[in-house]
Order: C-alpha cells, then structure tokens, then sequence
C-alpha cells in the first residue's frame, strides 16, 4: 500500500463527473481486522440524480438511497439482482443525489484474502486475479463490503481511499455505462486505458 494520505471531504464535495475521472489512479482500502486490503481504482461509472433517469436517485430520496442524498465522501452500498452488493461514492452537495459506482480495482494488498473472500481459495491463476475485482459485486465479495458497510464515512478509518498521482487525460477512456436501460447517451463510464484488470474493454 503507498504512503499518500487520505482523499479529504473537499475531493468528493464536486460534481460527479468530475470526481469519478479523479478516482481513477487512486488506492481503495478495507481494513479487516489486522490485515489491509488495497487495490488500484481502474474503472467507474458516474450518476447524477438530476438529469440521469438511471440514476437510483432520480427519483428522490427513499430509505434505499438515502445515503445518497447525504454528505459527500460517503459509501452508498446497494444490493441488488437479490444475491450482489455494489459500492458506490456519495459526491456533491447534500440532498443532491450524485455517487460514482466502483466497477473495477486492480488489486494491490491482501491478495490471499481477497481471493479466499472471492474464489475460497488463496492460490488463485493469473486469469483469476484478473477476474478478482473485475465488477462492482466482484469488489464487494473480495472486500467483503455489505449493507453494514452503507453509509462508511470515507474520511474514516475502516474503508478509505488514498490520493495518489492522477492518471492523465489521455489515458483515461469515456464511453456510455454498462447493464443499464435509461440515459444510455451519457458518457459517463470512465475507465484507465489499456489496463487489463478492466471489466469490459
């Protein structure tokens, strides 16, 4: 894990967009117990409750999405297909309704508990520890984030996310999000090019 301090408030208080291309790059941590698990941030996706109907909070706010509509630098964790856990970072202003769903993480630290977490076993294939964290409910089964997890203040000291050097404009590839049927237009999945811990190219 590297020595670079924690994302502040101040990074998540942004428009989504922007903080999602800022995310790439940057080190996501679980501290389980004694052990630390890390991995590289490689790909997200943005919502903006205000003008993206595939958005959870377009709506408004319900129990479900609450955290959403809540301070920024926050864990919005949701379940879904009745079997996946997805985590989500709360960015902008409160009552507003933006987060960015993390959908890939290279993995850096913890390796073997990630995958005992993931595969039940700790000897995994390379083509396993490219599948690891390679989706959004991938990342909450190596990381083992659940409904107890929703509503972590990333500013915390149990799951965070470290600042690192940002990740250059032209490696950072846009195209339309993944697996859903409303604002399919919007650009707003951003992923660092050519990195083979990617979910989809």
């Amino acid at each position: 894990m590297n020595s670079f301090d924690k994302l502040p408030f101040e990074f998540y208080n942004r428009k989504v967009t922007s903080v999602a291309k800022s995310l790439l790059g940057k080190t996501f941590v679980r501290k389980n117990c004694n052990e630390i698990l890390c991995g590289k941030i490689v790909e997200v996706e943005a919502y903006d409750g205000k003008s993206d109907e595939a958005s959870h909070s377009y709506n408004g706010a319900t129990k479900r999405n609450q955290v959403m509509f809540g301070k920024a630098g926050h864990l919005y964790v949701y379940f879904t297909y009745g079997m996946h856990f997805c985590a989500n970072v709360v960015t902008g202003k409160e009552n507003y309704g933006a987060a960015i769903l993390i959908r890939a993480i290279e993995p850096l630290g913890g390796i073997d508990i990630l995958s005992q977490n993931r595969f039940g076993k700790k000897n995994i294939s390379g083509k396993e520890l490219l599948n690891l964290c390679s989706g959004p409910a991938k990342i909450c089964q190596a990381f083992q984030i659940t409904r107890g997890s929703n509503g972590a203040n990333l500013c915390g000291d149990d799951i965070f996310i470290l600042d690192s050097p940002s990740v250059s404009n032209n490696k950072i590839i846009s195209t339309a999000r993944i697996g859903i049927k409303k604002s399919i237009d919007l650009p707003w999945r951003y992923y660092i090019k050519d990195n083979p811990y990617v979910s989809k190219k």
